[in-house]
């Protein structure tokens, strides 16, 4: 996976010109789609190719984009930039049973600059999830049921914080953006589902239903269930 994905060819001049474009275009630009290069690059890590001014325009653009979609979490590559930036924010109204099968907390939004993540013990979960660049589409994805992210604050101070449940999946679904990886990558294949499909038949908390079904992991990974 991440192995695979070359390092962006794009220099600080043409990521600065590529954002400058975006921020003056006047409108919101288009969230791209699996097949484009930039979701399939490792993105440049930030170390200044943007000024304060520009760095924040780019974290409010990307969050209206996000907000539009709607969605809960945005990377820059997936509006054409490759670049080691991405915002998060899950305040979404979710059914309480869903949430507590899911480990579904509000998360307050905050953007991350040149982030990692590691495993927080051996746990993992598997949901159904999606993504903004591949419309129309869920598969199930097994990951870390908590992790630790490292990353620098857009002030540029260094942080660590730990993720648990779906914040933990929105974390590694947005890092992986910046790393070349989608959530296909990760995948089980046989659980891909239209949203349509999805939506008629197996939008439970868990995926217990679609596993028996479709035939994909066949021995429980979690007490929980499983997760998106």
């Amino acid at each position: 996976m991440s192995a695979e994905a070359k390092a962006t060819d794009y220099s600080a001049a043409r990521i600065q010109e590529t954002v400058e474009q975006i921020l003056t275009a006047g409108v919101l630009p288009a969230i791209v789609q699996a097949g484009h290069p930039v979701l399939r690059q490792v993105a440049a890590p930030f170390d200044g190719q943007l000024d304060a001014a520009e760095l924040g325009q780019l974290i409010d653009l990307l969050r209206s984009v996000m907000h539009k979609a709607p969605g809960v979490g945005l990377a820059a590559p997936q509006v054409g930039i490759p670049l080691q930036i991405a915002v998060l924010e899950d305040e979404f109204e979710v059914d309480p049973v869903v949430a507590a099968t899911r480990g579904r907390e509000p998360l307050p939004f905050f953007a991350v600059l040149n982030p990692s993540y590691r495993p927080l013990g051996s746990l993992t979960a598997a949901f159904y999830e999606g993504c903004l660049s591949v419309n129309g589409l869920q598969a199930a994805v097994s990951r870390p049921a908590s992790v630790r992210l490292d990353f620098t604050a857009p002030d540029g101070s260094r942080q660590e914080l730990d993720f648990s449940g779906w914040q933990a999946r929105i974390v590694q679904h947005e890092t992986d953006h910046l790393h070349g990886i989608l959530y296909l990558d990760r995948a089980e294949l046989r659980s891909l589902t239209t949203n349509a499909e999805y939506a008629a038949r197996w939008a439970q908390p868990d995926i217990s239903l679609a596993r028996q079904e479709l035939g994909f992991l066949p021995d429980p990974q979690t007490p929980w269930g499983e997760s998106s």
